[in-house]
């Protein structure tokens, strides 16, 4: 079984139409795909330019748990970046940016760390991207850029395989923590710094 690494962003449920709108901006300006219409809970509509299990029909997750995207996104261009886009025949565009996809996008509406929290959850669909997840300074910019804009309380890139997670960004910062680590024995400890929703 191949890598399977990906970066976990932790937001208000509230937050997730202005997370996926923020994706949307970040797509390559052309598809050869029919764009997504989507309903989430709460009644916010979006219509976006990615696929849903390979396919654009209307989505209505307004009394369902999970969506799932298949995403292409543009990513400045480190040398990690770079070289990724040679392999695999993507040029840089005239911004300096690479397209790499698909990206696979899970969202909980409740998150698996906190029900009181929803999760937007990329993961790379190989190994050479998951590797590429790792190397390029450029790629986490995007995802904790994305968490950022979009109100998010944390960032996790992940490895998926059960080993220590990198906390990239938290409460408004970034940093480099690691969970299991010093500052962070565990998950819990992760949840219990993130803000009281009521607030």
């Amino acid at each position: 079984m191949g890598l399977t690494y990906g970066y976990d962003i932790y937001l208000r449920p509230r937050n997730v139409a202005r997370a996926l709108a923020n994706l949307a901006e970040l797509a390559p300006p052309t598809r050869d795909v029919p764009p997504l219409e989507l309903t989430l809970p709460g009644g916010d509509r979006l219509t976006l330019p990615f696929t849903s299990h390979f396919m654009s029909e209307p989505l209505d997750c307004s009394t369902g748990s999970t969506l799932e995207l298949d995403t292409s996104i543009m990513f400045g261009a480190d040398d990690a970046v770079r070289e990724y886009g040679e392999v695999h025949g993507h040029e840089a565009d005239a911004e300096g940016r690479v397209k790499i996809g698909y990206v696979y996008l899970t969202v909980r509406f409740e998150s698996l760390l906190s029900p009181r929290y929803a999760s937007v959850e990329f993961w790379a669909a190989t190994s050479a991207m998951s590797r590429l997840f790792a190397q390029s300074a450029r790629v986490r910019e995007v995802f904790t850029g994305l968490t950022a804009a979009s109100g998010g309380v944390c960032c996790l890139f992940d490895t998926g395989d059960g080993g220590p997670e990198q906390v990239c960004w938290l409460n408004g910062r970034a940093t480099q923590e690691m969970v299991p680590g010093p500052r962070f024995p565990d998950r819990q400890a992760l949840v219990a710094t993130w803000p009281d929703l009521d607030q």
